[in-house]
C-alpha cells in the first residue's frame, strides 16, 4: 500500500504542476514517513527533478515537426533560388544564339556529290590512227582510260537575310592534262538579289548557269542519263559564264517545283517560269576578249495535267522555249587534220579572223518534260548559226564563219519506287541524240556531227547511294583533228551523296 500511496502523490503532484507549469519540478521525500513534498523541510531528500511523462513526446515531436519543417523551407528556398539561376541563364542562352542566328555565317548549309566514273571501250576506233573515240561530253572517253572522278563536288549555301542568298560550289575533279588531273576549279559563285521575302523576283549575279535549254540546267547529281546532250550543251559548254540574269517564279511555281522534288523526280531547279539575262559569253572561268555581251531570254512552265482525267492525273508537262545572241571569240591552235595531214596553223587563223575572233552566233530552242510518274519523257531542239572553223577557207589557211547548226535529243524513261528497299529507285532509261554544228567549247571551234544512243539503268539504293549502268553506241568528231570515229561502250557510275 505504501507504493500505491507513493505512486498516487508523486501523479497528484505531477497533474497539478503539470497544469501550472510546462517545466520540471523539484520532488522530495520524507526519511521517516515516506511522504512526497514539494518544497525542502526537516528530514526530507530531495529525490530529482520530475514532468509528466506523456508530455515528454509531445513536446520532442513538436520539436522535430518544427525542425522538419524549417529544413523543408529552407530546402525550397535553395531549389527555387537554383530554379530562378537555371532560368536566368536559359533566357541568356537563347538571347545569344538568337544573336548568333543572325550572323551570316551560322546560316550557311554544306553539301555535296562524287561520282566515280569507268568507261570501257567494246568495239571501234581506238587508236589516233582510226581515228580515236573521244567525247566531248566526258574526256574519259578515250584509248587506255580506266577509272576517273567525274565530279567532285561541294556546295556552300544559304541566306544572308531574307532578301541576299548565297551560292558557291568548287569541283575537285578538273583535269588540266591527261596527265594533270583533279585539280580545283570554281563553278558557281553567285548572290541571288531578292526584292520580296517570297522570292518570287529577284536577280542571279555573278558566274552561274546560263539559262539555255533544261538539261543543261539540271545539276549533275540529277540527272538521269550520264552526259548532257552536244546540240544544247554546245551553245554553253560547261554551262556557266559571268552576267546577270533575272528571274521571276510565282509562288504557286515555286510549291510545285518543290513538291516534284520531294517525290525524287529530277527538275531542273528554279530559273524562273521567265528569265533574262547578259553575260559575256566566253565561257566558264575565262576572260572577256570583245566588246559584246551575249543576251539571252527564257520562258518555261509547268502545267498539271489533272483536267485530264485518268491516266494524267497527278502527271506534269513542264514546255519552254530559250533564245541567245552574241559573239564569241574562239581559242585558236595548230591543227592538223586527220587523213590528208594538212595543217591548220594558229597564226594564220589569228591574222584571218574578223573583229578579233569574233563570230555571232544565235540560238533558239524548245523543250517538253513529262516527269516520270512513272513514265517520262524528255525532249530538247535547237537551231541557229553559230560560228565555226572553215579548213578551206582564206586559200586553205583557215578561216572562222557563221554556219548553221541544229540537233537536240529525245529520253525515255520509267520510274519504278520500293525496289529491294523502301527507298530503292530504279529507273530504266533510253536517250537518242544528233547534232550538226560548232564546238566552241574546244580550240579552233571545230564543226561536229554527233549521233548516240544510250541505253541504261540508275538505281537509286539509298539517298546517299546510287548506281548507272550503261551501254552507248556512237558516232563522233574527233575534235583535236576533225577525224569521225565511232564504236561501242559500256558505262558505269558510281555516285554518293553527303
Amino acid at each position: 500500500m505504501k507504493i500505491s500511496k507513493l505512486t498516487l502523490a508523486i501523479a497528484t503532484v505531477l497533474g497539478a504542476s503539470a497544469s501550472a507549469s510546462a517545466f520540471a519540478m523539484d520532488l522530495y521525500v520524507d526519511t521517516k514517513t515516506k511522504q512526497i513534498y514539494a518544497e525542502p523541510g526537516s528530514g526530507r531528500e530531495l529525490m530529482g527533478s520530475f514532468e509528466r511523462v506523456q508530455d515528454a513526446p509531445a513536446k520532442t515531436a513538436e520539436k522535430s515537426d518544427k525542425a522538419e519543417i524549417a529544413a523543408i523551407r529552407e530546402d525550397l528556398a535553395l531549389k527555387q533560388n537554383e530554379i530562378k539561376a537555371l532560368e536566368e541563364h536559359v533566357v541568356a542562352s537563347r538571347e545569344e544564339r538568337a544573336k548568333n542566328d543572325e550572323k551570316w555565317f551560322n546560316k550557311i548549309s554544306m553539301r555535296g556529290y562524287t561520282q566515280l566514273r569507268y568507261n570501257q571501250p567494246l568495239s571501234g576506233d581506238r587508236t589516233s590512227s582510226d581515228p580515236e573515240l573521244k567525247s566531248v561530253g566526258d574526256s574519259s572517253i578515250k584509248d587506255n582510260s580506266g577509272f576517273s572522278f567525274r565530279r567532285v563536288r561541294l556546295v556552300f549555301s544559304g541566306d544572308v537575310n531574307e532578301y541576299v542568298s548565297l551560292y558557291l560550289q568548287p569541283d575537285f575533279a578538273s583535269n588540266v592534262s591527261d596527265s594533270q588531273q583533279h585539280f580545283v576549279q570554281l563553278r558557281d559563285a553567285y548572290a541571288d538579289l531578292a526584292f520580296d521575302k517570297k522570292h518570287e523576283y529577284r536577280i542571279r549575279a555573278g558566274q552561274s548557269k546560263v539559262p539555255f535549254g533544261w538539261e543543261n540546267l539540271q545539276s549533275s547529281q540529277n540527272r538521269l542519263s550520264l552526259d548532257r546532250n552536244d546540240a544544247l550543251n554546245s551553245a554553253v559548254p560547261s554551262e556557266r559564264d559571268l552576267g546577270l540574269f533575272a528571274y521571276w517564279t510565282p509562288e504557286h511555281v515555286q510549291k510545285l517545283w518543290k513538291d516534284l522534288t520531294k517525290k525524287g523526280l529530277k527538275t531542273s531547279g528554279d530559273y524562273g517560269i521567265a528569265g533574262v539575262g547578259v553575260y559575256n559569253g566566253q565561257g566558264i572561268n575565262r576572260a572577256e576578249t570583245n566588246d559584246d555581251l551575249y543576251a539571252i531570254a527564257r520562258a518555261t512552265y509547268p502545267i498539271e495535267l489533272n483536267f485530264l482525267g485518268y491516266p494524267f492525273k497527278g502527271q506534269v508537262l513542264e514546255v519552254g522555249a530559250a533564245a541567245l545572241s552574241g559573239q564569241f571569240s574562239s581559242t585558236t591552235a595548230d591543227m592538223t587534220l586527220l587523213g590528208s595531214g594538212k595543217k591548220i596553223l594558229k597564226a594564220d587563223l589569228d591574222k584571218t579572223l574578223i573583229r578579233d575572233k569574233t563570230v555571232r552566233e544565235d540560238r533558239v530552242g524548245v523543250h517538253a518534260i513529262l516527269f516520270p510518274q512513272p513514265f517520262g519523257l524528255q525532249a530538247e531542239w535547237n537551231w541557229g548559226k553559230g560560228g565555226t572553223l572553215n579548213p578551206d577557207g582564206n586559200g586553205g589557211k583557215g578561216s572562222f564563219e557563221s554556219q548553221d547548226l541544229r540537233g537536240g535529243y529525245v529520253q525515255a524513261s520509267y520510274k519504278i519506287d520500293k525496289v529491294f528497299r523502301a527507298d530503292g529507285v530504279l529507273i530504266p532509261y533510253a536517250k537518242w541524240q544528233t547534232y550538226r554544228g560548232a564546238w566552241k567549247g574546244a580550240n579552233n571551234s571545230p564543226r561536229i556531227s554527233t549521233d548516240e544512243i544510250e541505253v541504261g539503268v540508275e538505281y537509286q539504293i539509298m539517298k546517299a547511294l546510287e548506281l548507272t549502268l550503261a551501254y552507248s553506241t556512237m558516232d563522233r568528231t574527233n575534235t583535236s583533228n576533225l577525224g569521225q570515229a565511232s564504236g561501242d561502250l559500256g558505262r558505269a557510275q558510281l555516285q554518293w551523296n553527303y
